[in-house]
């Protein structure tokens, strides 16, 4: 039997240290690295996932129960007892075991650091499939976040593809510059755009993307509002421009590759799109484990990828 640590968030933005048994089924694995999902950790730290989320919310390795006590993330980059580097969907702690099959290979030209925004990743992988962005086509990407961050990488990457990232945050407009993409404030964003990819999880991006939209133009809602709900002008142009709002969640994969890649080929294929030094410009802080608890509220309230320290790495 092997000892382990794991956070836990036990009450609205309160986390814990607990040290845990684990059991001798499963690879077991020496985390080296985990990253915060800040979207998605903000709204389960907080308490805000509906009851009716429940469900669909779990991440797979998760264990408690919302809204508290939980053991929650999805970000986890370690090293298994064989000397393999493997990234896998485990919430913070120093060590687990997980079935063979969710442990994913680490390509070794991508470093930890850079490794836990696979799972972030995979969800703009998988908004792209979505997406479906063509050769020159106008492709606005409304929220500078690490999703938006990476959607816009991957569109940038379409042939003669002019895409502009949209954030409330000016500083923001040197990384979009470096990924090869566009910047624009809300208020100076462009209009007739033919892809609009909102991932600000705010009604004033959503909005903003309606308004942005050309004709029969392409919406791609890839945020997720937790317990809120956005108020949209759809008695407006909405119906005289034929626009289309298309949801993406990362919980299934997109249509178009449905029953071509698996879970794990995604996931893989995330791991390969961060071969990509450049991407190293998405993370912006590193916090110690032991750390956590006292360190959560305030990683929770801004910026890009937090990365979680686990002894050497």
């Amino acid at each position: 039997m092997t000892d382990a640590i794991a956070f836990w968030t036990v009450a609205p933005g309160l986390g814990e240290l607990r040290r845990e048994t684990l059991a001798d089924e499963g690879v077991l694995i020496t985390t080296r690295a985990t990253g915060i999902s800040r979207g998605t950790e903000a709204l389960v730290f907080q308490g805000r996932v509906p009851p009716n989320q429940y469900a669909s919310m779990r991440a797979p390795l998760m264990a408690g129960d919302f809204p508290f006590p939980v053991k929650y993330g999805y970000s986890a980059v370690g090293v298994t007892e064989a000397g393999s580097r493997v990234f896998v969907l485990h919430p913070h702690q120093d060590r687990f075991r997980a079935p063979p099959a969710m442990c994913v290979r680490v390509p070794d030209t991508v470093p930890d650091d850079r490794a836990t925004l696979a799972a972030n990743m995979e969800t703009a992988l998988n908004i792209v499939w979505d997406a479906a962005p063509l050769p020159g086509e106008r492709i606005l990407v409304i929220g500078a976040g690490v999703v938006g961050l990476l959607t816009a990488t991957l569109c940038a990457r379409i042939p003669a593809a002019k895409v502009t990232l949209v954030d409330l945050d000016p500083s923001r407009a040197a990384i979009a510059d470096a990924l090869g993409c566009g910047f624009a404030l809300p208020e100076q964003a462009p209009r007739e755009q033919e892809l609009i990819i909102h991932a600000s999880a705010s009604e004033a991006g959503l909005r903003l993307a309606l308004a942005c939209a050309a004709f029969e133009a392409r919406i791609v809602e890839a945020s997720w509002f937790g317990d809120r709900t956005p108020a949209l002008p759809l008695g407006e142009a909405f119906h005289q421009r034929r626009l289309r709002l298309i949801s993406s969640q990362v919980g299934s994969v997109a249509p178009a590759m449905r029953g071509r890649r698996s879970y794990g080929e995604r996931l893989a294929t995330a791991l390969d799109l961060l071969a990509d030094p450049r991407l190293d410009l998405l993370v912006d802080s590193k916090t110690p484990f032991h750390a956590l608890p006292g360190r959560m509220p305030h990683l929770l309230q801004g910026g890009l990828c937090h990365v979680v320290t686990y002894g050497e790495s």
